[in-house]
């Protein structure tokens, strides 16, 4: 794992953007994992901002999402879909038939699962993954105590986890208690992944990250057995980490 340490959360976004745009543009046909919540928005705006003023295409890229709200259709305002359509997809020349998102309101949603997996193989993989982390570890919606050897599959959401994302809704009673995710083993075929950590809330989180033991009960450690991942944390994430070399 390489850590690049910036000063704020606006620094992160910067340079995730310009990791995501080198990329997008040395590989038009790239095949691009996203994630949604906060610590994305800030780049997004950023891709946005520079396929308006340089022109960056997105017409050849293809996108996959890491997880989807179940219960939840595309068009509603705090389903994934109409996130990324809101914070990215709606202002780039990108070919929406190209960005995919499991859906939460598919009949038979093991066999969504299953065909969200097949989808991604047929594409041939993740060039590179962007991740955020939870403030227990998850990544995707992978909440501790998820297999390692997981694929794309149902979740029931960490009450932290429905906390967290009650601020996106009216209550939180109104927060789906269960989602459609990539499986940890899904994530770790990427090629590449782009982890994003950003403010004190994830200190912790990314203490536990560096320095220690790959475990279940803390799904982003096993990112240390990927062979390329990219870490870009702010000041208020790494404080007091003891940095192992």
């Amino acid at each position: 794992m390489k850590l690049i340490e910036v000063k704020d959360y606006n620094e992160m976004s910067q340079k995730a953007a310009e990791y995501i745009i080198e990329k997008v543009r040395n590989y038009p046909r790239i095949n691009l994992g996203l994630a949604t919540g906060g610590t994305p928005v800030g780049t997004y705006k950023i891709l946005i901002e520079d396929h308006q003023k340089n022109g960056t295409s997105y017409q050849e890229v293809t996108t996959f999402n890491l997880d989807e709200y179940i219960g939840l259709s595309g068009n509603n305002p705090n389903s994934y879909r109409y996130f990324m359509n809101e914070k990215l997809f709606n202002h780039l020349d990108i070919n929406k038939n190209n960005t995919f998102i499991p859906s939460g309101v598919a009949k038979d949603i093991q066999a969504e699962c299953l065909r969200y997996e097949q989808l991604i193989t047929q594409h041939g993989g993740v060039d590179l993954q962007l991740l955020g982390i939870g403030q227990n570890g998850h990544i995707g919606f992978n909440e501790p105590g998820t297999s390692f050897q997981s694929n794309t599959h149902v979740v029931d959401l960490a009450p932290s986890t429905i906390k967290a994302n009650a601020r996106f809704f009216d209550n939180e009673e109104e927060v789906p208690t269960k989602a459609i995710t990539m499986g940890i083993a899904t994530i770790m075929k990427s090629k590449e992944i782009l982890l994003l950590v950003s403010g004190e809330s994830k200190n912790d989180a990314m203490h536990k990250l560096w320095n220690g033991e790959v475990t279940e009960s803390f799904p982003a450690s096993i990112l240390k057995n990927h062979p390329y991942v990219t870490i870009i944390a702010d000041q208020a994430a790494v404080a007091g980490l003891k940095m192992h070399s």
